[in-house]
């Protein structure tokens, strides 16, 4: 039986993000940060993003910056879960 992990999203005022559940982190620019979490792309695009610190072992992500858009999976999939 295949074990499912959880994987929980917070975004705090000011600008911090966290994430659990994170697989890696692929790529980070002041604009975008890309992770794969369960399989799945995760793209953060923003502006003055800063990944703070990631943990492989235990998939916890923090970072900061401003939060413009999150998209969860491919095209078709979920989409932008929330626009600010």
């Amino acid at each position: 039986m295949q074990e499912i992990k959880q994987s929980v999203l917070t975004i705090e005022q000011p600008g911090k993000l966290t994430m659990s559940g994170v697989a890696s982190v692929d790529s980070f620019s002041e604009s975008s940060i890309v992770l794969t979490v369960q399989g799945k792309r995760v793209t953060i695009s923003g502006s003055r993003l800063k990944v703070l610190s990631f943990s492989e072992g235990s998939g916890n992500f923090a970072a900061s910056g401003e939060v413009h858009s999150v998209r969860y999976g491919a095209k078709g999939s979920f989409g932008k879960l929330f626009r600010t």
